[in-house]
């Protein structure tokens, strides 16, 4: 059984009982709605980051998380660099878009997604690309699209990939809004759909009823509209 925990903004947690949990871009200590503090995420049994670009939303926590329980870090390789050379992660596992990796107990897949990509520190000549991501675990695939604009690769995971839950921004003033998540979600056809990336900021402020509604409406997938640390169970 694997349970996947909403713990606001874009910071999803794959969690399996007696085996541990994959943080996906763990944004703690600048999130203003999470219900999570970074000193409870550093007592769990935390087996590996998983994160899809740069933006400190996403990136937030992970260096002090992974110096503090050694878990392994996976991203794009430019990214996988600058917390080499720079943060100076011991456990980085680099990767890239299209790329699949079977790490034993789980595998993770990088997918397309449209959206910003610099380094917000001046400092470092590195230039990250931002990505989609797939975690594969006991036969569940969860596809958490990080931050994106509705893009036409989406259909590939519709036809290929056999999405068991998809986690997908609504948030419109960065990435895409509830019209275009809701062709992401025909695009993609997952069993289960979690709107993400809304309401932390007033700029960001976007309506997940209205979302799950319009899913319901059209018949393509099963809305779960979570508050922070609710999740969805996968058997």
């Amino acid at each position: 059984m694997i349970e996947t925990i909403f713990h606001w903004h874009a910071f999803v947690e794959i969690y399996k009982e007696g085996w541990g949990s994959i943080l996906i871009d763990p944004f703690i200590s600048g999130n203003p709605k999470t219900d999570v503090s970074l000193d409870q995420i550093l007592e769990k049994k935390v087996k590996a980051i998983v994160l899809t670009h740069w933006h400190s939303d996403h990136l937030w926590d992970t260096p002090e998380i992974a110096k503090k329980t050694w878990c392994l870090v996976i991203a794009t390789f430019e990214l996988a660099q600058y917390l080499q050379n720079i943060q100076w992660l011991q456990l980085v596992h680099p990767m890239h878009i299209g790329g699949e990796y079977n790490f034993g107990d789980f595998s993770v897949k990088f997918v397309p997604a449209v959206h910003g990509w610099g380094i917000a520190d001046l400092s470092t000549p590195y230039v990250t690309f931002p990505a989609g991501v797939i975690v594969r675990i006991d036969w569940k695939n969860i596809y958490h699209a990080g931050d994106t604009g509705l893009t036409y690769d989406m259909k590939l995971l519709g036809e290929y990939d056999n999405i068991d839950i998809a986690f997908l921004p609504i948030w419109w003033n960065f990435t895409m809004g509830i019209d275009d998540a809701i062709i992401a979600t025909k695009f993609i056809k997952p069993k289960i759909v979690v709107p993400i990336h809304y309401s932390t900021w007033q700029v960001i402020d976007a309506d997940p009823v209205e979302f799950a509604r319009k899913v319901m409406l059209e018949n393509i997938s099963v809305p779960k509209v979570l508050n922070p640390w609710q999740s969805v169970i996968l058997k």
